[in-house]
């Protein structure tokens, strides 16, 4: 697994791996409240990303990028 510290990096590297091969890759977001953290984790079970955050404003970006990947998995154009 690979922790990515920076978000800029963590962004184009899971979109990079996405659209490799959107229907393999999956991801997760999951709170650990005892940290206060968000962990996100994209996979396509050769490639593991991980970024974490304890950063509030983070979600912002977090939130803008979800929702591209979300054009992206509902968009016709392949």
């Amino acid at each position: 697994m690979t922790l990515i510290k920076s978000w800029e990096d963590f962004e184009k590297a899971a979109e990079k791996l996405y659209l490799a091969n959107p229907m393999k890759v999956r991801y997760t977001m999951k709170y650990r409240h005892v940290d206060g953290a968000l962990v996100l984790k994209f996979t396509d079970d050769a490639v593991c990303l991980q970024y974490r955050t304890e950063v509030q404003q983070d979600m912002k970006k977090i939130d803008r990028f979800m929702t591209n990947l979300m054009r992206h998995m509902v968009s016709s154009d392949k």
